[in-house]
């Protein structure tokens, strides 16, 4: 790790470990320890990636707790601070070591690994794709993959995908595929808060992170574990110097004593943070709905979005029309009054009128304008008041 990090190399684990050796006592502990400082000194400055190939246990999980990525082999691995012998003899539970800290738990439940796969082959070969998507570190870039795709190309399908009942829902991934060099979105977490879509793609080449709200799971809504998934990955493209693309159709934070009780309002901060904070090349497309705080927090331009678009099939309102009225005109004249609100609000036209959007695009041009857009971004500089760092809200 030591060399890694003085010639700028990324650092990649292949762990299975059983934890400390119990016979070892404080030297065991100790050499934990150094490795968690090196983990620490390498954040933000080499990719870590962590491949869990068999147990891990212990403290042994915090060195790739603290990696950028994990990824797990299914059936074989395991992660847990507590084993079940423990648990069983502390809390009277019996579990095994699969349903306590196995592949699925963790990719869908807990959300500490981003990724798993079948058996330790198909693990390193995804590993080798996922990490040509990469910098070798923060003062690198990513490598670029020839490509044959033209940024001219314009897809009228996306002209139809976005269904005019606002309530029906749509697969974002399918929209966001038509976007991307060849259709080819790498996803991190997909099985844990499936309302957002964070992913690796290439625009001409380039690799940029994609952050996407999906009406398919909760109608897009923003959650407590969506939040958190966000903006961990937002955080990470912005410290290797990768171009964030978010496609926005959010009708706001997911209501509900659970989601208040758990903390939304600290853990939605997170992801407004992480986007306010990022200085990489920031373009945001909405594709439907931008109520509420959801908008802010989704890269608006004024969280200091570079390009910020928005399809004629945009709405950007403080809440929904019918909400609206019925808080506004207290139920009175409902039908009447929400067709005026929809006509005058359900629209992004308010906010193109104040420059908070750019432009109103023709969706099949969508791919072109990101195009013309990170070209001209490549060059981009920001600069920040100095700081220690700051205080995200965790």
């Amino acid at each position: 790790m030591d060399m890694a990090l003085k010639v700028g190399a990324p650092v990649i684990g292949l762990n299975d470990s059983g934890g400390a050796r119990i016979q070892e006592g404080v030297d065991s502990l100790a050499g934990y320890a150094d490795v968690f400082q090196r983990n620490v000194d390498a954040s933000g400055v080499i990719p870590q990636i962590s491949m869990i190939m068999g147990p891990c246990a212990g403290g042994a999980v915090y060195s790739p707790a603290m990696t950028d990525f994990i990824f797990m082999v299914r059936r074989t691995s395991y992660m847990f601070v507590t084993g079940p012998n423990v648990v069983k003899t502390v809390t009277m539970e019996d579990v095994t070591q699969e349903a306590l800290g196995g592949a699925d738990t963790h990719t869908s439940l807990s959300g500490v690994a981003h990724g798993s796969f079948e058996n330790d082959i198909e693990a390193i070969r995804g590993l080798r794709d996922f990490y040509t998507y990469l910098p070798l570190n923060n003062k690198d870039s990513p490598p670029v993959v020839p490509t044959e795709d033209p940024r001219t190309r314009a897809e009228e399908c996306l002209k139809y995908i976005v269904p005019d009942d606002p309530n029906i829902p749509y697969d974002i991934k399918t929209l966001v595929s038509k976007v991307v060099d060849e259709g080819k979105l790498l996803e991190i977490m997909p099985n844990y808060a499936p309302n957002i879509v964070c992913a690796f793609a290439r625009m001409e080449g380039r690799t940029v992170g994609i952050v996407a709200n999906n009406p398919v799971h909760l109608a897009g809504c923003l959650d407590i574990e969506s939040s958190i998934k966000a903006a961990r990955f937002v955080r990470f493209l912005d410290a290797f110097n990768i171009p964030i693309l978010t496609f926005v159709d959010v009708p706001g934070f997911l209501p509900g004593t659970a989601q208040e009780h758990g903390g939304i309002i600290r853990n939605g901060a997170k992801l407004l943070y992480a986007y306010a904070e990022a200085t990489v090349p920031k373009i945001t497309v909405i594709t439907r709905k931008a109520y509420g705080g959801a908008y802010d927090v989704m890269s608006s331009k004024h969280l200091k979005g570079d390009y910020n678009y928005a399809w004629p099939s945009a709405e950007i309102a403080v809440m929904g029309a019918k909400g609206a009225v019925e808080i506004i005109f207290k139920g009175k004249d409902v039908d009447a009054r929400t067709a005026e609100y929809t006509d005058r609000f359900a629209n992004p036209m308010v906010a193109a009128q104040r420059g908070f959007v750019d432009d109103v695009l023709d969706p099949s041009t969508t791919r072109q304008r990101i195009c013309e857009d990170l070209e001209l971004l490549r060059t981009k500089k920001a600069e920040r008041p100095w700081r220690k760092h700051g205080n995200i809200p965790l």
